[in-house]
């Protein structure tokens, strides 16, 4: 198939195609979405596209002859179509309408794990907040490892990006009086998370979803897997992709590529992240010279449901509930994990590692998915939950078997986010020209060790902006560079993925690597970490990603071969683990959610840096990069 959007460029091609089927050469098509002409077996067929746009022609390749991979040009390529992939979309072609918008994407966006976040975004609206408090309580947030340029920005542009999504049909929660209604979370120093109810991430990705349809220079190829980036004199051309439907390569040229392809939780057993999380722009960028920023800083969640992973809202706690041990006691506020006041609303990681140690004192529930604590909401009574958290009572009564109206609801900490990813700056551009990064694939390093609940959602409105503006500012001007270089790559691509998939002998599944490349990396990248545990996990990483090379696979189709796709998310998936566990075998103190147990507390003279890892054969090399500080002075993270 041979596919042109709107202002591509078609390469004059011969199609190979079977005796009896008429043949030419195929310079451009255009047509309206009325029109239809096609021909059984491989004839030219022209049809509406998502655009408005027409453009397509399918022929089928005799047996014997290779297929030429398919090549889109653009000016600009997207990877990713959840909130960042949209924002830069949208941002990309308001700033100019002439050009076209490549957004490829791994599943339909509506199914981007945008849609899974429930809790809110953060914004400063009220009288009595400022950007300066929004600002502190990230830089607290971060342990004072978050770049303070980039938080300054990131607040000052969060009140209009919520506005604009309000503008575009997002249904933020309303007070009596009109105003957008906010919530505590926590770290936070005042109700500043904006909410509609507890499916926000919904209705945000609904709203920037259909808001992208008012655009026909936003081209989209929905389920894309994208497996490289192509490079020619020092730049990013563009992009090659296994389209999953057909099982063919794809090629998307472009001055400029933007990767918003979400985080890496799925390297973990345990974690709310969406099985399509495998950290593919992290690792397309990793192989491509490109280095992964913060990766010793995973994040995990206080409040996952035991066994499935899913996500209990930090909302509960926002609208009150309690975190209760075996003995009915609120742990956080009988004794000192260091949340003070805040309690329940203390940052992730403290309260994360409060759980742990209430299960190594003997206060937690056993279960047949590990121990367990109590999140309780029965004092907020029925009208609340329903008004406010009518999801978490549905998932608790499906998943949980508890309606939390009546008893408490199991809970235990679970891999959430990652605060690191690709390097990037505040614009958003990494070390590549032409490559941007924005939303949870990139370190911006707004989060620095620690995130904040409510900021994600926002950093991917905000950086998913600066990315499109940005990205589109490149392309103009860059050129297009050896398109047949970058058509070679293309092809050297389309021959490894081959090779993959015919790969009948091997002694390794893929099943078994994933559980292995699983339970290793929690072992020694828990919430609690020491040198032996995480040497031992580098050690055992690599060995499994040796074992990858022996992998057989026995779907052999190409139509939807999911088989053959879990292979590719499982070698990006062993490239972040090892960069998971290298960095944090590096970094020799506690800062945010990386705590060892050898190297109790932080040390600013020391360790105040971005950890840098780039890809070598013989192995991660690790480099340090300062931090960049500003008003606030790093001091005791006391809550």
């Amino acid at each position: 198939m041979l596919v042109f959007g709107p202002g591509s460029v078609a390469t004059s091609v011969t199609l190979p195609v079977p005796t009896g089927v008429r043949t030419g050469r195929i310079r451009q098509i255009h047509a309206t979405p009325s029109w239809r002409e096609s021909a059984e077996n491989g004839a030219l067929s022209v049809f509406p596209f998502e655009s408005g746009w027409a453009r397509t022609c399918s022929h089928s390749t005799p047996k014997g002859i290779r297929a030429v991979v398919e090549t889109h040009r653009h000016d600009v390529v997207i990877v990713g179509g959840g909130a960042a992939g949209l924002r830069a979309a949208i941002a990309a072609v308001e700033a100019d309408p002439n050009i076209t918008v490549a957004l490829v994407s791994k599943v339909y966006p509506m199914r981007s794990h945008t849609v899974s976040a429930e809790g809110g975004a953060a914004a400063v609206t009220r009288e009595d907040d400022s950007f300066e408090m929004h600002g502190y309580d990230t830089v607290k947030g971060s342990d004072f490892l978050g770049d303070q340029d980039v938080i300054e920005y990131f607040v000052e542009q969060a009140p209009k990006e919520l506005t604009l999504l309000e503008h575009w049909g997002c249904p933020w929660s309303r007070n009596e009086d009109g105003s957008v209604a906010t919530r505590a979370f926590g770290g936070m120093s005042i109700k500043r998370t904006w909410y509609a109810a507890d499916k926000v991430g919904f209705h945000m990705l609904h709203a920037l979803f259909q808001h992208s349809m008012r655009f026909d220079r936003i081209v989209r190829y929905d389920e894309q897997f994208v497996t490289r980036l192509l490079i020619d004199d020092g730049q990013v051309r563009g992009v090659v992709a296994l389209d999953i439907r057909q099982g063919t390569m794809r090629a998307f040229l472009g001055r400029s590529v933007i990767l918003c392809t979400g985080g890496g939780g799925k390297i973990f057993p345990f974690t709310t992240n969406g099985n399509i999380k495998t950290g593919d722009g992290m690792a397309l960028a990793y192989r491509a010279g490109v280095a992964l920023k913060d990766m010793e800083f995973v994040q995990y969640h206080p409040t996952g449901l035991p066994g499935t992973g899913i996500l209990i809202t930090e909302a509960t706690r926002g609208e009150g509930a309690y975190l209760k041990n075996k003995d009915g006691e609120r742990f956080l506020v009988t004794r000192d994990y260091g949340v003070g006041s805040k309690a329940e609303l203390g940052p992730r990681d403290l309260i994360s590692r409060a759980m742990v140690q209430e299960f190594e004192a003997g206060r937690g529930f056993s279960g047949s998915y590990g121990e367990y604590l109590h999140l309780d909401l029965t004092h907020l009574g029925e009208e609340k939950i329903n008004q406010r958290l009518p999801m978490v009572r549905e998932l608790a009564k499906v998943y949980g078997g508890v309606d939390p109206v009546y008893e408490p609801i199991p809970v235990r900490p679970v891999v959430h986010y990652m605060m690191g990813g690709v390097d990037t700056d505040i614009d958003t551009a990494t070390q590549l020209p032409g490559l941007y990064a924005a939303g949870e694939t990139a370190c911006v390093s707004l989060n620095g060790a620690n995130r904040l609940g409510s900021n994600s959602l926002t950093e991917c409105l905000v950086f998913g902006a600066r990315s499109g503006e940005q990205a589109l500012q490149f392309s103009k001007g860059a050129d297009d560079g050896n398109e047949r270089a970058v058509r070679a790559q293309a092809e050297e691509e389309q021959a490894r993925i081959d090779q993959l998939r015919g790969k009948v002998k091997g002694g390794e599944k893929l099943a078994r690597l994933r559980v292995d490349m699983n339970k290793t990396l929690e072992s020694g990248c828990g919430v609690y970490r020491q040198e032996d545990s995480m040497q031992q996990t580098v050690r055992d990483i690599a060995q499994i990603k040796g074992r990858f090379a022996d992998l057989a696979l026995e779907d052999k189709s190409k139509v939807f071969n999911t088989e053959l796709v879990s292979a590719l998310e499982l070698h990006n998936m062993l490239e972040i683990a090892e960069v998971v566990a290298n960095s944090a075998a590096s970094r020799k103190e506690s800062r945010g959610a990386h705590t060892r147990r050898d190297a109790p507390t932080r040390d600013d003279q020391n360790c105040l840096y971005h950890t840098l890892c780039f890809f070598d054969p013989a192995g991660p090399r690790i480099e340090k990069k300062d931090v960049t500080l500003g008003t606030w002075v790093p001091e005791e993270r006391k809550y």
